[in-house]
C-alpha cells in the first residue's frame, strides 16, 4: 500500500468539510494603532484583551525551530485537546473506530468513547512491542480511521521502530505522539511529514520543557490537516499567559537541553539504584522520563509508598504487578529508593 498520495478529504467527516471556521477579524488583519471596540472586552486591565486566536508569534517561532511552515502547526490547550479534535475531525460517531496500542495512553480511548467511536486495541507483546502481523491483521478486519502510535510509549517507556511501516500500511490517519521524544535520543517523525500526508506528529511543552502547568501542545502535519484542526478548535483555546510563557522559554538559552540532561542524569542514577532491590522483580528499559517497574508484591509496595506520600501510577492489574514511576529530583529519588530498600517481603 502506498500512502504517499492518500486523499485526506476522503477521510474527513462530511459535516466537518462543510464547517465554516470562526474567524477573529483582528487576528486575520494588520493594524497600526487600532481602537478595539469589536469584542465586548473591558478597556481596563492588564490582560483585558482576548489572546491571538491564531497564535501567530508562537507558530512562527516554532516553525523556525522545526524547519516547517507556520501553516503546518496547530497549537492546543495541551495535547489532549488536539487528540480530541483529531477524533472529531476524522471519526464519524457510532460508525468509525480508532486503533491504539495496548497498553498505551488512556486518553486516546477516552476521547474516542466520548465521540461514540469504537476503540480497537492492538495488544503489545511481552516486550511491549508491536507485532507487525497482528497490526496487519487488525487493519484488514476493522473499519479504522485513526491509529494513535505513542513513541516512546506511555506507560511502557519504549520506542517504536520503523514508524514508516505503519504509515505505509495504515489507510487512514497515523498520529505519532512524541510527548517523550526528547528523552529518547531517537529521530522525530517530523522528517516524514513531507512524504506522508496521513501523518500527524504531536509534541508538548509538558514533559522535557517542564511547563505542564501552561497546558500547551503542538500538532505538526500537512497544511490541509492543520486547516481542519484550526476550523474545529475553539477560537481562543490557548490563553495569553501560556503563550507568553512559552515564547519566553523558547527565547531563553538552553532551557530544554538543561532540563533533559538533568533528567537523564537522574534516570541513570535511579536505574543503578533500583538494581538488586528485593521487592523489585523487573525494571523495564525506558526511552522516557519514567520507569515501568514490576514489583513482587505490588499491593504491599504501592500501599507503603502511599503511606509515605510517594505518589506513583499503579498500572496493575492492566499490566500485572507493575507501577509506573517518573524520575524526580535527587531528593525525591533518594526518598523513593530508601523506601523501596526498606521493604521486606
Amino acid at each position: 500500500m502506498n500512502n504517499t498520495t492518500i486523499n485526506i478529504k476522503s477521510l474527513v467527516r462530511d459535516n466537518i468539510l462543510k464547517l465554516q471556521p470562526y474567524i477573529s477579524f483582528r487576528d486575520h488583519n494588520e493594524f497600526d494603532t487600532p481602537t478595539f471596540l469589536d469584542a465586548n472586552e473591558s478597556p481596563f486591565g492588564e490582560y483585558n484583551r482576548y489572546p491571538d486566536s491564531t497564535q501567530k508569534t508562537l507558530k512562527n517561532k516554532l516553525a523556525g525551530l522545526k524547519n516547517l511552515s507556520p501553516q503546518q502547526i496547530a497549537i492546543g490547550n495541551g495535547s489532549d485537546e488536539l487528540i480530541d479534535l483529531i477524533i472529531k475531525i476524522f471519526c464519524e460517531p457510532k460508525k468509525d473506530a480508532i486503533l491504539m496500542m495496548n497498553p498505551s495512553f488512556a486518553m486516546y480511548g477516552f476521547y474516542a468513547t466520548i465521540n461514540e467511536n469504537k476503540v480497537v486495541q492492538l495488544n503489545l507483546n511481552e516486550n511491549f512491542e508491536i507485532v507487525k502481523d497482528d497490526f496487519l491483521n487488525i487493519i484488514n478486519d476493522e473499519p479504522l480511521k485513526v491509529f494513535f502510535l505513542c513513541s516512546p510509549n506511555n506507560p511502557t517507556g519504549n520506542s517504536t521502530e520503523d514508524v514508516e511501516f505503519y504509515l505505509q500500511n495504515f489507510n487512514g490517519i497515523v498520529v505519532v505522539d512524541e510527548a517523550y521524544i526528547e528523552f529518547s535520543g531517537k529521530k522525530s517523525s517530523l522528517e516524514l511529514l513531507v512524504q506522508y500526508p496521513n501523518l500527524i506528529v504531536l509534541q508538548t511543552f509538558s514533559k522535557a520543557w517542564g511547563i505542564a502547568g501552561a497546558r500547551v501542545g503542538m500538532a505538526y502535519a500537512s497544511e490541509e490537516i492543520i486547516r481542519l484542526i484550526n476550523t474545529v478548535k475553539t477560537p481562543y483555546n490557548v490563553n495569553v499567559l501560556s503563550q507568553e510563557l512559552i515564547l519566553n522559554c523558547l527565547n531563553g538559552e538552553n532551557r530544554l537541553e538543561e532540563n533533559v540532561n538533568k533528567i537523564l542524569t537522574e534516570r541513570d542514577w535511579l536505574q543503578g539504584q533500583l538494581e538488586g532491590i528485593e521487592c523489585i522483580d523487573k525494571v523495564f528499559p525506558t526511552d522516557a522520563n519514567f520507569f515501568l517497574i514490576r514489583m513482587k508484591n505490588v499491593e504491599e509496595v504501592y500501599g507503603q509508598m502511599l503511606e509515605e506520600e510517594i505518589l506513583t501510577s499503579r498500572r496493575d492489574p492492566a499490566i500485572p504487578g507493575c507501577i509506573r514511576i517518573n524520575i524526580g529530583n535527587r531528593q525525591e529519588n533518594e526518598k523513593l529508593i530508601n523506601l523501596l530498600k526498606s521493604i521486606s517481603l
